[in-house]
């Protein structure tokens, strides 16, 4: 054990409690789990979709804003460099005070930022209401993800993590049938439409906030913090209320692990051991994260443009074409989720993403080459 590991160690206790977590039958508990955690995730779909179904209605006359399509493209790349340092700053808070207090606090910046958005009148104060936002969904990111990956039992962590991260595309799916009515003039003004489709977020993540007041502390990042009695609580309190609902007696696992104790990781501890010991995991990771946040987000940001301007596609049909995009994503987890967790990540990550290029380099032919036609 290296002397930085020691100085972050501050005690070791023998544990059974993943065990006993992992081997719980499904419950209104796990449920509970993904409705105040996982409907997250139907928000940052809302919000991406949003503003590629009113994109082109922005950079109208009488939208009251004032801002080019060039500038809706800049807006994005704020969105995702939000996400990052959120996902950075709020990952390390996470860590030090807590899973609960972290969802609540990065939550309360979406909606405070979400409803500063519907108040931008210029370029300036969109890209930075964009900024918080993004903040705010990439300390849900490190949050949620964190804590669902501790709740949820091993067996079906993996559908339930990719269901759960692909519900993203219900709120994209939503995001943009409203956005049809938004858009619509004869129902509302060009200035006032675009408004209410943020406002609409702030509503839902009000929703989600008062669901996820329910939602227990980290078992274990409560005894990886010295909190070991409060985990046993916990811990209890659900054996208890599964059992009541399931009326069978939960048998005691003979598994135990040896934990360490520690209040927090330092960001250099963390790269140290990502860089030096698992270099090619790290590269990994961050080539999966810069292919899926990125290029991803940076498409579909970007699709309400595309179709408007060199399709020609009215700003109040765009939506239709991006309900469409969100629907086929949310197939994917529905009809693959069981996969990851029967062939394997490796296999069905690999070929998910190979898959994807392929599609969309077929795409990008098609389109450079106008085989899709176009309504002009």
């Amino acid at each position: 054990m290296s002397a930085q590991t020691a100085r972050v160690e501050t005690g070791r206790i023998e544990t059974n409690i993943p065990a006993r977590l992992d081997r719980l039958p499904w419950a209104k508990f796990h449920w509970l789990v993904v409705i105040g955690l996982g409907t997250v995730w139907i928000l940052d779909g809302l919000e991406v979709t949003i503003v590629g179904a009113i994109a082109p209605r922005l950079t109208e006359g009488g939208s009251g804003i004032t801002i080019s399509t060039a500038q809706i493209g800049t807006a994005a790349a704020v969105y995702v460099a939000g996400a990052c340092v959120g996902a950075l700053f709020f990952g390390q808070l996470t860590d030090r005070f807590g899973r609960k207090k972290l969802f609540l606090l990065t939550l309360g910046v979406y909606i405070i930022a979400t409803l500063a958005t519907a108040g931008s009148w210029t370029a300036w104060f969109f890209f930075l209401c964009r900024f918080f936002t993004g903040a705010g969904i990439g300390g849900e990111y490190a949050a949620i993800n964190s804590a669902i990956d501790e709740l949820i039992p091993a067996r079906v962590r993996g559908r339930v993590d990719l269901i759960i991260n692909g519900s993203y595309w219900v709120g994209s799916a939503a995001g943009s049938a409203v956005a049809i009515l938004l858009l619509d003039k004869s129902l509302l003004s060009a200035s006032v439409g675009w408004r209410i489709s943020f406002l609409i977020g702030a509503v839902l993540g009000l929703g989600v906030l008062i669901v996820r007041r329910n939602v227990p502390e980290s078992p274990r990042w409560l005894f990886i913090h010295g909190r070991e009695e409060e985990a046993e609580a916990i811990v209890r309190d659900i054996e208890t209320s599964i059992e009541r609902e399931t009326d069978e007696r939960l048998d005691q696992p003979d598994q135990s692990i040896t934990v360490r104790q520690r209040e927090s990781i330092p960001f250099r501890e963390i790269a140290r051991t990502a860089f030096q010991r698992y270099p090619r995991r790290a590269v990994l990771g961050l080539a999966l994260f810069v292919g899926q946040a990125f290029l991803y987000n940076g498409v579909t940001f970007n699709l309400g443009t595309l179709y408007s301007t060199f399709w020609h596609v009215s700003s109040g049909f765009v939506p239709v074409f991006l309900i469409v995009f969100a629907v086929g994503n949310f197939l994917g987890p529905l009809l693959l989720g069981r996969l990851f967790d029967t062939v394997g990540r490796k296999p069905m990550i690999a070929g998910t993403y190979l898959g994807s290029a392929v599609v969309a380099a077929v795409m990008a032919v098609l389109f450079t080459g106008n085989a899709l036609g176009s309504s002009a």
